[in-house]
């Protein structure tokens, strides 16, 4: 259904803007034109002389500062501006001028006039500090931030609770939470506001667990939360996506409000909340139940029905909601835009895109980097591309929008350009750039990149917060370097759970069990507890290293100590640990007595165990739960048909390929890529596309001669082809990690090691030949296939023939 297209008048300001641009001298300003053209003009929004909270529009602020510089600050030339301002004192004047320059969007303006201020030795209160750390805050300049800390300290400001929770508020939105948290400590006395701001810089930055705790020492302490410290507290739960601990906020709300009624902006939160937590109908109910509805209510109902996606009923309210003459403004699309991101609604996001573009928003820096965001996480990219490309202005979350757009679809060649253009262009990176950077490289096996980006994150002293070291650990684990994810892990003070999950399943995809149990131990002496993922990894960490008396046990551990329920994704663990360890029919008997329906990871664990066991009839079975839930997926065809070449049953084969020829649905090609010199070079199977096919056809020929004086015997039983022996024999020969193999042979000094990253299972013959290789030539070879990682080493590999 399309969305209307009608002219609406009503438009928040938008205040997610952030300016780039270098502070300009007052002497620069100019004056904004009385009549701007109409084809500038947002068909949604009036232009006010005075706003109802009696502030100056930009341009009466830059008439007044204007006026100020020509008096030169001298107080007795000064005249009165306007109506409302002939009583202030000089001080409240310059106070005047910073705020209104921040409530016109011009943060950068606000702090150039402190900075006057302060060069004139005009004195700064208590009242103009707070309004200068806000400017701080929206453009993230915490260095300015910490001058205004160590001048209010110098001057005697930190006594007022009111400049500390603003110093509170600014190192919280500018990335230092531990900054933040040591002033809120150190308060002698807090206000309601102390601790409402604190649960706010927790929520922001997704640290539930300390939020909680904050929450608890609060009503511990008798502070009757205002409405803002409830409003703080609700987005927090939010956030935590846990319904029933929604409820009970839910309650909390109700039992502390003052009045019978609660006010718009916290029901709107909760409708938000319970929105988040899946619970739509609750949201429904608030919604509708009660009658003084703003824009930012209907602007959170439609989008609690995108992200739950409820996509034509969302739809419908916002066409509902214009019916009512309620308009959507800047916020309104740019909230709607960020939810269709979240749930991949791609074509409701390009009608919103749409509209738009026909009711004469104006493209601000935020809304267009949602954009990006949005056709980024769809796999729009090239829209996401030619919305970046128009921007003129781009800030650091435009820049990193599209570096984590080319990061979701793996082009990581476009990714590193796109870092180095945004560098040349002065944009400094933060930490979710380097988290978008470092995650390509671990997709990608790119371990010199990545070292790359760890040394400049060194270098330019980008702020490590606990989800960037992590990222930094998972990278290290992905890329093979389970030694360098092993050191920063020991060296992280602040670790979250994500932390040592992270380490956990690191441990587990490299085959070291024993280290992923013992890393277990110590979390539970350390008092972390665990999550269902932290299970999950040390399942599957089990699996891999064939621990099945252990791997039991903390199946039990999880429901009887922890009290977690088992979701599908543990089932599929301990169904692939049994299988893999041949328990074929305990495998099958846990398939048929658990409480959830099985799903394809549960069946396909069952496949690919009878694939290794070479158990036909059970692999049929699994086969046909596969195929019912996914008749188009040929992979589960290809995969049953190689069950049956290894049983000989070639007629059976037959009737297998012919079913996949006739799906029309081609299986996926084996691929493998190897990091040489900071560039990822593919390989597939038969490849002659390389600039280097000679030297790399060369090299597998003399590593055919040497692998054959080492009693090598080719294993055709992998080639599940009905062709003659010869043929089989080539066919091995070019499988896609020998190539990458040969070519990492030619292009790196003797004695470096080489890593390989391939996208299915290395087979039985490719795992011989490379333990031979990594004898004969004495290399370290590590492989990272599908399953796990691979660490060949003088003719043996880490996984003990069990993967």
């Amino acid at each position: 259904m399309p969305l209307v297209s009608k002219p609406t008048s009503l438009l928040l300001p938008l205040t997610f803007q952030k300016l780039k641009q270098p502070i300009p001298p007052p002497s620069t300003f100019t004056k904004t034109p009385q009549n701007p053209s109409p084809q500038h003009q947002n068909k949604h929004q009036k232009h006010p002389s005075f706003t109802p909270n009696n502030h100056l529009c930009l341009d009466q602020t830059q008439q007044l500062h204007a006026h100020i510089i020509r008096t030169h600050f001298n107080h007795a030339q000064q005249v009165s501006f306007s109506p409302f301002e002939s009583h202030l004192s000089h001080e409240a004047r310059y106070n005047l001028l910073i705020t209104s320059y921040i409530k016109n969007n011009k943060p950068r303006y606000a702090l150039n006039t402190y900075t006057y201020m302060r060069k004139l030795d005009i004195e700064v209160d208590s009242f103009i500090i707070p309004s200068v750390l806000k400017a701080c805050s929206q453009i993230s300049v915490a260095r300015m931030g910490k001058e205004i800390h160590g001048f209010s300290v110098k001057n005697g400001l930190v006594s007022d609770v009111f400049v500390v929770n603003a110093l509170m508020q600014m190192y919280s939105e500018c990335g230092s939470l531990v900054s933040a948290r040591l002033l809120f400590d150190k308060m002698s006395e807090r206000d309601v506001v102390s601790w409402s701001t604190m649960i706010g810089a927790y929520s922001r930055n997704k640290l539930f667990k300390e939020g909680l705790k904050l929450i608890e020492n609060m009503h511990f302490s008798n502070v009757k939360p205002s409405e803002v410290a409830m409003i703080s507290m609700v987005n927090l739960f939010s956030d935590l996506e846990n319904g029933e601990m929604g409820k009970a906020m839910h309650g909390y709300v109700i039992r502390n409000s003052n009045s019978e009624k609660m006010v718009v902006p916290l029901t709107t939160c909760l409708i938000d909340m319970y929105a988040k937590c899946g619970n739509l109908d609750a949201a429904i109910t608030l919604f509708y139940g009660f009658s003084q509805r703003s824009i930012v209510s209907w602007t959170a109902m439609i989008a609690g029905y995108i992200r739950c996606n409820h996509l034509e009923e969302g739809e419908r309210l916002f066409v509902r909601m214009i019916d009512e003459n309620v308009f959507p403004n800047d916020i309104t699309m740019l909230s709607l835009i960020i939810s269709c991101g979240f749930v991949g609604a791609v074509q409701l996001g390009k009608r919103l895109h749409a509209y738009i573009l026909r009711n004469g928003f104006g493209m601000s820096l935020a809304l267009a980097t949602a954009l990006v965001d949005m056709y980024g996480k769809c796999g729009e990219i090239r829209s996401a591309r030619a919305i970046f490309d128009s921007m003129k202005n781009k800030d650091v979350m435009t820049w990193t929008a599209m570096i984590s757009a080319y990061a979701q679809a793996n082009c990581i060649d476009y990714a590193f350009q796109l870092f180095v253009q945004m560098r040349d262009n002065g944009v400094r990176p933060n930490e979710l750039t380097m988290v978008s950077l470092l995650s390509l490289c671990a997709e990608n096996g790119a371990l010199d990149m990545g070292k790359w980006f760890h040394a400049y994150i060194d270098k330019q002293g980008v702020e490590v917060d606990v989800i960037l070291k992590t990222a930094l650990i998972d990278m290290y684990a992905k890329c093979g370097d389970i030694s360098g994810a092993q050191r920063l892990f020991s060296e992280a003070i602040d670790r979250d759970i994500c932390t040592w999950n992270v380490m956990m399943a690191g441990y587990g995809m490299h085959g070291y069990g024993e280290k992923a149990l013992k890393l277990f131990t110590e979390m539970e002496t350390l008092g972390v507890k665990p999550n269902d993922i932290t299970f999950i990894g040390a399942l599957h960490a089990c699996s891999h290293a064939g621990l099945v008396v252990e791997g039991k046990g903390l199946f039990e551990k999880m429901i009887h100590d922890f009290g977690l329920v088992p979701k599908v994704e543990h089932y599929g663990c301990m169904v692939d640990l049994l299988g893999r360890a041949g328990l074929l029919d305990e495998a099958y008997k846990m398939i048929e007595s658990m409480p959830v329906k099985p799903n394809i990871a549960i069946w396909g664990a069952m496949l690919a165990a009878c694939k290794i066991h070479k158990n036909s009839n059970m692999g049929e079975l699994a086969a046909r739960e596969l195929l019912a839930l996914e008749p188009q997926n040929c992979g589960y065809k290809v995969l049953m048909s190689n069950i049956y070449a290894a049983a000989n049953r070639w007629n059976d084969v037959a009737g297998m390929r012919k079913a996949v020829k006739d799906t029309g649905i081609k299986k996926e090609p084996g691929m493998s890529s190897i990091e040489v010199n900071g560039l990822v070079h593919d390989f597939k199977m038969g490849d002659t596309a390389h600039p280097l096919i000679e030297k790399i056809s060369e090299m597998l020929a003399e590593m055919s001669k040497k692998l054959k004086e080492a009693g090598y015997l080719p294993d055709t039983s992998v080639v599940l082809h009905n062709i003659d022996e010869e043929e089989k024999v080539t066919a091995l020969n070019y499988h896609s990690e020998k190539l990458a193999m040969a070519f990492g042979l030619i292009s790196t000094a003797p004695g470096t090691p080489i890593r390989v990253v391939k996208n299915l299972r290395i087979c039985d013959d490719c795992h011989t030949v490379t333990k031979l290789l990594s004898k004969i030539y004495k290399r370290v070879i590590i492989v990272r296939d599908r399953n796990r990682f691979h660490h060949f080493r003088e003719g043996s590999c880490s996984c003990g023939g069990y993967w």
